[in-house]
């Protein structure tokens, strides 16, 4: 109760403080890095004047008619009915203040929604729980996935930072160039949003949704999934990093250099212990969410993978599941979300890890023979 009270203080103290200071303020939205969140910041601050003016009018006109005019000093209450210029006035005058909130609400929704003359266009697609964003200019393809340790979302060890808004692969552009985004679900509705930026869309299957923003300043910006999407949806952030021009191109050769290098990837041939080390990684980075880091799963809800009859059973099959995900389950296809290389890596991973000690591994190879139907080719490479 003490830490309430002094809580309240503190915000009490704010609201004398100057506007930029609120701004600021941990208890205000975050500070604006677009031009459309600053649009967004100060219609909310006009609104919540406006609410706060309201307020106090009808609460001080309330409380000064009960006490000036309470029974114990001798008023009686009055009985009317129907006065026609009071109605009149309690029509007109919300009337009059929806219709200024409004006008200038209209002009932030319609500057949110025009996606016109972007400089650059980036398909984002929400999965459970992750996001693939294909830049479309560039001809670049990557997943987020979110890289808060396992050890501190199970309490193990002391929350980072940015516990759980961090990924391992964030998004990049540009400052001061307009980004289009596409936004659509492979699976369940999500919402992409980065309120630093003004941008906030939801995410729906078979549907493709459009937004923008232009960042101001370089700098990192960081969002989450807000649509509830399943029991992972708090584990689902977006970060986004806005770099200088020269910055950005470097990126995207970096980028382009790193998929030449898994391309060149699914074509090896990998020891077993190399697949299992790199599966590893796959698997926390894919697969803990739902199956666990120990294998184990969740009761009821997610299958154990050790022991489990696929990752004990034929690799063909265990290639197939993970390639094709199971219809009508939670298990989704990963074929278009890594590459042979590491689908290979994490099958193995998952056959040598815990008390799976199947002793055999699959290649880049077999997964390319698989994705082209011919699963038979997928047979165990002893190694």
């Amino acid at each position: 109760m003490k830490s309430m009270w002094k809580r309240a203080g503190t915000v009490g103290a704010a609201l004398v403080v100057s506007h930029p200071a609120l701004a600021e303020y941990a208890y205000n939205l975050q500070k604006p890095a677009s031009e459309v969140a600053q649009h967004v910041f100060q219609l909310h601050n006009l609104i919540m004047m406006v609410c706060l003016g309201i307020f106090v009018v009808v609460f001080g006109t309330m409380f000064y008619s009960l006490f000036k005019h309470r029974k114990s000093v001798g008023h009686k209450a009055a009985h009317f009915h129907e006065n026609t210029t009071v109605e009149v006035v309690w029509t007109v005058i919300p009337f009059i203040i929806l219709m200024g909130m409004a006008y200038p609400a209209a002009k932030v929704v319609i500057d949110m929604k025009d996606t016109t003359n972007p400089d650059l266009t980036v398909k984002i697609t929400g999965y459970q729980w992750k996001w693939n964003y294909d830049y479309l200019n560039d001809g670049i393809s990557f997943y987020s996935n979110l890289s808060t340790p396992r050890e501190q979302i199970n309490g193990t060890a002391a929350k980072g930072e940015h516990y759980l808004l961090e990924v391992d692969e964030p998004m990049v552009v540009p400052v001061g160039k307009r980004v289009r985004l596409l936004i659509t679900a492979n699976d369940v509705l999500h919402s992409w949003w980065v309120p630093a930026l003004g941008a906030k869309q939801d995410a729906i299957p078979g549907f493709i949704r459009d937004s923008w923003f232009k960042a101001d300043k370089i700098g990192t910006y960081r969002g989450q999934c807000v649509e509830l999407c399943g029991k992972d949806h708090g584990f689902m952030p977006i970060v986004v990093e806005v770099v200088s021009e020269e910055d950005y191109k470097a990126w995207v050769a970096k980028k382009k250099g790193n998929a030449q290098t898994a391309a060149a990837d699914n074509s090896k041939t990998f020891e077993t212990a190399e697949l299992v080390e790199r599966g590893e990684k796959v698997y926390q980075a894919n697969c803990a969410a739902c199956h666990q880091a120990n294998g184990m799963g969740l009761p009821g809800a997610f299958p154990a993978i050790n022991g489990s009859k696929v990752a004990t059973g034929p690799i063909a099959d265990h290639i197939a599941v993970v390639l094709n995900g199971r219809p009508g389950t939670a298990m989704a296809s990963f074929a278009g979300q890594l590459s042979d290389a590491d689908i290979a890596a994490v099958v193995t991973y998952q056959r040598n890890a815990w008390d799976n000690k199947m002793g055999d591994a699959a290649q880049p190879a077999a997964i390319a023979a698989a994705r082209g139907g011919a699963a038979e080719a997928a047979a165990p490479a002893a190694q």
